[in-house]
């Protein structure tokens, strides 16, 4: 059962780009993804909200979620959102594991 969490970063100046560009630059990105567990973590810019950034931040279980929050690259994270004074919008997802429905796969082109 996966679990995929949608962050909103949302600032002012250009500051939640910024912070995904200093999380991508330092490192700390790459670190997450080569996390065990960890299945995907990436940034998305909404078309019409420049002051907003999206990480859509994806892992096998709550057991690897857990053990990613319980690491010193959290206080960076934390220290980053802070330096650049991001507030947070949050969705959880949990996936059922079955696949696309056969009545949905007619609207997807391979």
């Amino acid at each position: 059962m996966a679990i995929t969490i949608n962050i909103y970063y949302h600032g002012n100046n250009g500051n939640a780009r910024k912070f995904a560009e200093e999380m991508l630059s330092s490192g700390i990105v790459d670190d997450i993804r080569a996390e065990n567990g960890n299945l995907k973590y990436e940034y998305f810019f909404p078309m019409d909200d420049p002051e907003t950034v999206l990480l859509i931040d994806s892992w096998k279980d709550q057991d690897a979620l857990d053990k990613h929050h319980a690491t010193p690259m959290m206080q960076k994270i934390i220290e980053l959102r802070e330096k650049y004074d991001l507030h947070m919008e949050v969705k959880r997802y949990v996936s059922d594991n079955s696949g696309i429905p056969e009545q949905d796969k007619a609207f997807i082109k391979n």
